[in-house]
């Protein structure tokens, strides 16, 4: 594997403009996990409210992933990304109103405008670096893009902790006072203020990408590649075909159960730190960044390591890892149990891009089509997250919560070392013919 070349020279603009796009998508991502308390506290909402935000951000992507896969599979990468970042910008804008406004549904709705753009952005961009190159680098060249995203979520993470958070905190009695005098109303609304800034920024910088990714000329064969060199077919994808390869069909689920994994840890991590060792928000709000590092590291590791080790084989690895990690986080609530976390996103690092890589292999003119109905998978976070929420508001426990986590690392770790193994009618005859060029 370490004989080919990730991308080549002439590809490269286009490789670190999309590249780049993995970054910014995860700013909003891991924004989230940061409007999740402040949105406790503003609209003082119990924790299966708050898990919410997680559930309209990614219904914007079950929604919109096919939907972009159909503009791509008809016209090409670089227009769906284009009407992607527009779709994002609209909806970070939108938190201007929403926030003078004070209504959680509009904030709710802004979120579901922002990831149905992101679902363009993440069902052209996966899929565009997978097919810019050598087929057998693909899970390598995608881990390396992917590296880029824990450091936006970085970004992400920090820029909300630090001018997101007010940090502070009232007692009780504090708070009962400032409703006698009138005045927690307002404070209440200063703390939705803060979220304007950023958002505002975000959504400048994004129209920036709109006018960069408009002006550079796309590779046309990216767009081609997947036609069939049997004249039966059109060279577009069609869904029902998709159900011929059970690898996909797996990969879908091991995503679902993944993104659950992942985003419902990180959505309550800053809780979990503030129950168990007892850290105000902006103090917990750091250990959501050592977790994140955590996994921009793992990214790195992982690509490396991937020039030795099998990519299924070492997400398996990491997968038992991690299910060990979450053990302790349940069994040991508290320093331990912290720690364990922050951990568990190294190894959660690779998971993605692998699963979508292996998920998507051999599906020839499918390939749009199929990786749109992997990134729909992400519904998993939409889903999961507000449940994680319901068994600790249930048991009065965040710790209970992480068997979420758990559960779905056994399953990433039976596609890892089972389930991926590539099957259909297209991988063992055409696959290296169609992909290649």
């Amino acid at each position: 594997m370490g004989t080919h070349k990730i991308v080549s020279r002439q590809n490269l603009i286009p490789f670190i403009l999309v590249t780049a796009l993995f970054y910014l998508w995860a700013i909003p991502n891991n924004l989230n996990d940061i409007l999740i308390p402040q949105f406790m506290k503003s609209f003082e909402l119990n924790r299966f409210q708050a898990g919410l935000v997680q559930s309209a951000f990614y219904l914007g992507y079950f929604c919109m992933a096919l939907p972009a896969a159909l503009v791509m599979d008809k016209y090409s990468y670089k227009t769906g990304i284009i009407i992607g970042l527009l779709l994002f910008a609209t909806g970070a804008f939108m938190f201007y109103p929403a926030a003078m406004i004070g209504k959680f549904g509009i904030f709710l709705f802004a979120l579901y405008v922002i990831a149905c753009g992101l679902a363009f952005l993440e069902t052209g961009a996966n899929s565009f670096i997978s097919v810019l190159g050598d087929p057998d680098t693909s899970a390598q060249r995608l881990n390396f893009s992917q590296a880029f995203n824990p450091l936006g979520a970085m970004t992400g993470a920090f820029v909300g902790s630090q001018f997101i958070f007010s940090g502070i905190q009232h007692s009780d009695a504090i708070i009962n006072t400032m409703k006698v005098s009138g005045v927690y109303n307002d404070y209440l609304h200063e703390e939705i203020l803060r979220v304007i800034p950023p958002y505002m920024i975000i959504g400048i910088i994004i129209l920036v990408w709109v006018f960069l990714i408009w002006k550079v000329k796309f590779p046309a064969e990216t767009d081609n590649v997947m036609k069939s060199k049997d004249k039966t077919e059109d060279g577009h994808g069609h869904i029902l075909k998709l159900m011929k390869y059970p690898h996909f069909l797996k990969g879908i689920l091991a995503e679902f159960f993944y993104v659950g994994a992942q985003v419902g840890t990180w959505s309550f991590l800053i809780q979990y730190v503030k129950d168990y060792i007892q850290k105000p928000e902006k103090e917990a709000g750091v250990y959501l960044v050592y977790a994140l590092l955590a996994f921009g590291v793992g990214r790195f590791v992982s690509t490396a390591l991937m020039r030795v080790f099998k990519p299924n084989k070492l997400m398996g690895v990491f997968s038992v890892l991690n299910i060990l990690m979450v053990t302790v986080a349940i069994l040991l609530p508290g320093f331990f149990g912290v720690w364990a976390l922050v951990l568990s996103s190294f190894f959660m690092s690779l998971m993605f891009p692998t699963i979508f890589a292996l998920g998507v292999k051999g599906l020839g003119p499918n390939t749009k089509i199929g990786g749109s109905m992997i990134i729909m998978a992400i519904i998993g976070g939409a889903i999961w997250t507000p449940i994680m929420g319901f068994i600790s508001d249930y048991s009065h426990s965040m710790a209970y919560a992480m068997i979420i986590p758990l559960i779905s690392y056994v399953y990433v770790g039976y596609y890892a070392f089972i389930g991926s193994k590539p099957s259909g009618p297209l991988y063992s005859t055409t696959d290296k013919v169609i992909i290649s060029h």
